[in-house]
């Protein structure tokens, strides 16, 4: 098949979350299947700046039409393995900055004119470069509006561009609202300035515009698919959920296994594997040099890795302090985020240095470290459409503590509800609900053969995106 990606993260190129992981690696399996498939990504410096790019060319020109006047782009394209072809939509006004979506404190004002330049400029590329594609697939609210945009095209010239558009939802707690008036930036017919069109309480939902108008809508997990039809999780678009329930499938996401396997890790000080755990400890005595903690230290790890934003229970955490402040353990934090919640963990931090440890930063070689040299996975997500960490630590034989919620309950298996074949452990997500889950780590813990076992069990588990794009791609074959 020729299918097409539209996205505006990509590993390795620029990433701030699972949403870069999880297209980067479906696109890579899609691509070592034989299928033939392009990837358009915004031209951020980030992007530009990596080794890959430095051989991207010029492939054409873009002259894109918002509103009343025209602005001006290039296409660059460059191609980093077989099948695989990457497509860059610049314009420097938009996307050479250093972050790809705001400045750190908010959101960049022009958002919604950069993407929806970055999702013309990807249709009118399909157009002019005639990819003719079978499957067309916008991820998320940064391509929200690309099913329309390549569907009004068709109509404009008389052509096909896709046969079967795909949209998919990685968080819908993301929905890209914007004030009334930039929908006569789109061009698109009046008719879709309303409410059953992109029309959201007075906004222009990009988002919706992706779930009302692909053919199919996509999400990122079985549980995930069913609580966003809820007043609960969908976060005020259940009820248009529900109208594409018919249309709606959750796929799980995968792990890339050539990024995340302790086997292969280059990341890693040592590798290992479930028949020889030795790396293991020498990844957790660098893990606790790393964070200035007491190399000998025999105790658990608590490790965590995350944005620091209110989804991912950093509330929850900090309601637990005195669990880390008074149990002999160590508490690894890595991530940035809200300044409040930073500053919240700093604040923990001083209260007990030689036990807490916090990294504000975004780094990649020290998130391999944290899954590799903690004892448990810290995850008590209020809503986790999938979650990539949970199975990261499955594999690198470090045990997740996770909620109830999304995907995580998709991905494990509570040893306390299973004792013979739980993976992790599972709680409510609420503040006592954690704290009965960081208790049971460390009975857990305590019981070395069982510990073990759990450790086996979990990395033993095949996470990897074989199995994933397996499902994606009978998907794009059930819907031709």
């Amino acid at each position: 098949m020729k299918i097409v990606h539209v996205a505006s993260e990509l590993f390795p190129y620029v990433k701030t979350g699972g949403l870069a992981d999880a297209v980067g690696a479906l696109t890579a399996a899609l691509a070592a299947k034989g299928h033939e498939v392009s990837v358009f990504l915004p031209g951020y410096r980030t992007v530009l700046e990596h080794p890959d790019a430095a051989a991207a060319v010029r492939k054409l020109p873009l002259k894109i039409e918002m509103g009343d006047r025209f602005h001006s782009g290039e296409v660059r394209v460059f191609y980093p393995r077989r099948n695989l072809t990457v497509y860059l939509i610049c314009r420097e006004e938009f996307f050479d900055r250093r972050l790809p979506y705001g400045n750190g404190e908010r959101d960049y004002e022009d958002n919604a004119d950069r993407f929806i330049f970055f999702c013309k400029g990807a249709v009118e590329t399909m157009r002019l470069a005639d990819l003719q594609a079978d499957i067309a697939h916008g991820h998320d609210w940064q391509a929200g509006l690309f099913p329309l945009f390549l569907r009004e095209a068709e109509r404009r010239y008389g052509i096909t561009l896709a046969l079967k558009t795909m949209f998919t939802i990685h968080n819908i707690a993301y929905q890209g609202l914007f004030p009334a008036r930039i929908f006569g930036r789109t061009n698109l017919p009046e008719e879709l300035n309303s409410i059953d069109g992109l029309e959201y309480y007075g906004q222009v939902g990009f988002l919706k515009g992706g779930l009302l108008f692909a053919d199919r809508v996509t999400t990122v997990s079985p549980r995930y698919a069913q609580e966003i039809q809820t007043p609960q999780f969908g976060c005020g678009l259940e009820g248009v959920v529900q109208t594409r329930a018919g249309d709606l499938v959750g796929l799980l996401n995968g792990v890339d296994t050539a990024v995340w396997n302790p086997g292969t890790d280059a990341l890693l000080p040592a590798r290992y594997s479930a028949s020889d755990l030795a790396g293991k400890a020498a990844c957790r005595a660098e893990l606790l040099k790393r964070c200035g903690f007491d190399p000998k230290f025999t105790g658990p790890i608590f490790g965590m890795i995350c944005r620091l934003v209110e989804q991912k229970g950093i509330d929850l955490v900090l309601a637990n302090q005195d669990f880390f402040l008074r149990q002999d353990c160590r508490l690894v934090v890595l991530g940035a985020g809200e300044k409040r919640l930073e500053e919240a963990l700093r604040a923990l931090v001083a209260q007990a240095p030689k036990k807490i440890s916090l990294s504000a930063r975004l780094d990649e070689t020290m998130s391999h470290l944290i899954e590799a040299g903690s004892d448990f996975f810290v995850m008590p997500s209020h809503f986790e459409p999938c979650g990539l960490n949970q199975m990261y630590s499955q594999i690198y034989g470090t045990v997740p503590v996770v909620t109830r919620v999304g995907g995580l309950m998709d991905t494990v298996v509570d040893a306390d509800d299973e004792p013979d074949t739980g993976t992790g452990l599972a709680c409510e997500p609420t503040a006592l609900g954690l704290h009965d889950a960081l208790a049971a780590a460390m009975r857990l813990f305590a019981d070395r053969p069982r510990l073990a076992a759990v450790q086996r069990r979990g990395m033993a588990r095949d996470f990897s995106w074989q199995n994933a794009a397996v499902a994606y791609e009978k998907l794009y074959q059930d819907s031709l």
